[in-house]
């Protein structure tokens, strides 16, 4: 960016009595982290040659070669409500140390940009646009543990249902006024909000629903979203969970993600004439994303938590199919929709364990090869089951059932990741090398439920 955007921002800065500029960045699985400078550190080199930090401690290096830089996106400046001197906050994306001050292939803000880059080489569509649902859960106070001498978790909830709680209204719905702000908050960061409620999980699940914007967009109002809600949580004594399962015998968190592709203002998923009103390229891209469902799993589904929400009998997404106002399907196409420019298509089966770059970008990816290779879903077997035809020969395909076995296929089937040079082959490595290092440490340690079941055999 130009030295006139720079001088904006400066000036604007300090027209607000702003003190500090925070960088915000995540790592490779998703976690955040910021650095903080004084307004009068704020110089145009920061802006070129970037801040010097430690790539080892973000996932991305060797600590043999670690040194990296972090380089600030101007053009996503906004006031930090939650710290107590006038804090200025801006996105940061990882780069090389060389002259060129090159980007980290490995970066999710730069996997973003080469995947909307992608998509309009096909010359198919030329943006897309990501509608996210974020589900977390509420609780009063809670307590974990994990050492040599202990294991467990402890949540207190002070709702107590004795039904679904879909929508369930004050003054049972203990948590609407914290909504309303939380809302207020990610209108201020320019978060748009469609609507609130409280979810089905009887102790606690909310659910908060974005509106369209595009995928690199997507990415930062996600890390923000989860950024306000932890922060304002913690200001109102309670504490927030993203984790997909974090309650036994009760509804999961998701991620579901609505998305359409657009070429010139005008959405190519609608077809008046097709299935549901979409387009051949909407089927083309669901086949592409219903073929690699289960490599996508690494990436949209990366904990082994993960695994615990995706089972059948709570309204998540288990088989790899996909159809009208069917929550059990991996796709599902809304049926409400009457606008022809938001025709779309649900993918469920995302949570927010995940990177919201890697996810988002990886699901488009795999849209994408859909698309180049006119893959029909209904031929490969996945007729929903609304639409005439043969249905009995048709086998059930579940997804993943656990981390391992979604890494695995990962392992196999990632080539159309690569494509246009998207992901790095050196970032799938990496990412299998750190998940799985995730699942041993997991199975190497006693679960609480291991006592119970043993501890007196």
């Amino acid at each position: 960016m130009g030295p006139d955007k720079f001088a904006q921002v400066r000036q604007e800065a300090a027209d607000r009595g702003i003190e500090f500029i925070d960088l915000k960045s995540l790592d490779l699985v998703g976690r955040l982290h910021h650095l903080s400078l004084p307004l009068d550190r704020f110089t145009p080199d920061i802006c070129h040659e970037g801040i010097g930090f430690d790539g080892s401690s973000y996932g991305f290096r060797k600590v043999e070669n670690s040194d990296m830089v972090l380089i600030p996106d101007l053009e996503t400046a906004q006031l930090d409500p939650f710290r107590e001197r006038p804090t200025l906050h801006l996105f940061a994306s990882a780069h090389l140390t060389d002259p060129a001050r090159t980007p980290f292939a490995q970066d999710g803000r730069h996997i973003a940009r080469q995947a909307e880059r992608a998509l309009a080489r096909t010359g198919v569509a030329d943006a897309s646009q990501w509608g996210p649902e974020y589900e977390f859960y509420i609780f009063a106070e809670a307590d974990f543990a994990s050492d040599k001498t202990e294991s467990f978790y402890s949540v207190e909830s002070r709702e107590r249902f004795s039904y679904n709680a879909y929508h369930a209204c004050n003054p049972f719905d203990l948590y609407a006024d914290f909504r309303d702000q939380v809302c207020r908050l990610m209108q201020e960061f320019k978060i748009p909000v469609r609507y609130h409620h409280h979810e089905v999980g009887a102790h606690g699940q909310q659910e908060i629903e974005g509106w369209f914007t595009d995928l690199l967009t997507t990415g930062d109002q996600v890390v923000l979203a989860k950024y306000i809600l932890h922060n304002a949580a913690r200001r109102a004594g309670l504490r927030v969970t993203f984790m997909p399962k974090p309650l036994y015998e009760n509804a999961g968190n998701g991620f579901h993600l609505h998305q359409f592709l657009t070429k010139n203002g005008k959405n190519v998923f609608e077809d008046p004439s097709g299935y549901a009103s979409l387009s051949p390229t909407a089927l083309h891209y669901i086949g592409g994303i219903l073929t690699h469902a289960d490599a996508l799993c690494a990436l949209t589904n990366p904990s082994t938590n993960s695994y615990k929400r995706l089972v059948p009998g709570f309204e998540a997404p288990t088989v790899r199919t996909f159809g009208c106002s069917n929550r059990g399907a991996a796709i599902r196409i809304p049926s409400y929709v009457s606008d022809p420019q938001l025709r779309r298509i649900e993918y469920r089966p995302p949570d927010l364990t995940a990177n919201p770059y890697l996810c988002t970008a990886a699901i488009l990816m795999a849209g994408l090869d859909g698309i180049r290779n006119k893959i029909d879903p209904i031929a490969c077997g996945w007729r929903p089951a609304d639409l005439p035809g043969e249905h009995a020969h048709q086998e059930t395909q579940f997804l993943p059932r656990n981390l391992d076995d979604a890494l695995d296929a990962l392992a196999q089937d990632h080539a159309f990741l690569l494509h246009d040079d998207v992901f790095p082959e050196s970032l799938i490595q990496r990412w299998l090398e750190v998940k799985r290092d995730e699942i041993g440490r997991i199975n190497q340690r006693p679960h609480p439920y291991e006592f119970t079941l043993y501890f007196d055999l």
